[in-house]
């Protein structure tokens, strides 16, 4: 839990996280009473909670039917990745410019765990879990452009963990997209931005293609 967190701040991230696990399904309504009830807090509480999902296109408001849970669709999560092709891609060039040696160290410790996790869990820890996304999760950071890290990290990183964990997205590229990471490293800790941003694209498309292939 964040340190110095609102009442709503609490409320939000626990309904943030059920619906990304599917607690709350798909289409499932958010009921205003209910959940100030059974949080304990008040309906002008519940309301802005409501409101931060629905900004983060966790949570959709429709006439006569109030505020649900988005329903996925493959078209959605296609453009979701076609979005973060040119984002991270941009991302990943600033990042190989700002990001400080001690960040880059720790990117390549987490890329180790991540590795040693790949072992563990036969491929499925990477995209099953967070390892694929904290990964691409600190490089965003590491670009120190707020508009990037609000778009991304703020926004579609939850929906895209949404679809992960509520479609079991497989994928066989799991040893191929870790390796991709480690020279997506390589080019950022040799401060050759255009490098990383290509290798990034490279990377996000090729995710997108298996994914085309998968959803046929």
């Amino acid at each position: 839990m964040r340190a110095g967190a609102t009442l709503t701040d609490r409320l939000f991230d626990a309904l943030q996280r059920a619906i990304v696990e599917g607690e709350i399904p798909q289409g499932g309504k958010i009921s205003e009473p209910e959940l100030a009830r059974r949080h304990g807090v008040s309906r002008s509480a519940v309301r802005e909670a409501i409101a931060r999902l629905e900004a983060r296109k966790l949570v959709e408001r429709k006439p006569n039917l109030g505020a649900r849970v988005v329903v996925l669709s493959a078209e959605q999560l296609i453009e979701i990745f076609q979005l973060r092709e040119a984002l991270e891609g941009m991302a990943a060039r600033l990042a190989a410019q700002a990001m400080s040696e001690a960040e880059i160290d720790a990117l390549d410790a987490l890329l180790a765990q991540h590795g040693r996790q790949i072992e563990q869990e036969q491929g499925q820890a990477y995209f099953q879990k967070q390892g694929d996304l904290d990964f691409h999760f600190r490089i965003v950071q590491g670009s120190q452009n707020r508009q990037l890290i609000g778009l991304l990290c703020d926004d579609l990183y939850h929906l895209l963990r949404m679809y992960r964990v509520q479609f079991g997205m497989r994928s066989k590229r799991c040893r191929q997209a870790f390796a991709e990471h480690q020279y997506l490293l390589s080019a950022i800790r040799a401060r050759d931005p255009e490098m990383a941003e290509l290798l990034m694209r490279q990377h996000v498309r090729a995710s997108r293609r298996n994914l085309e292939q998968a959803l046929g």
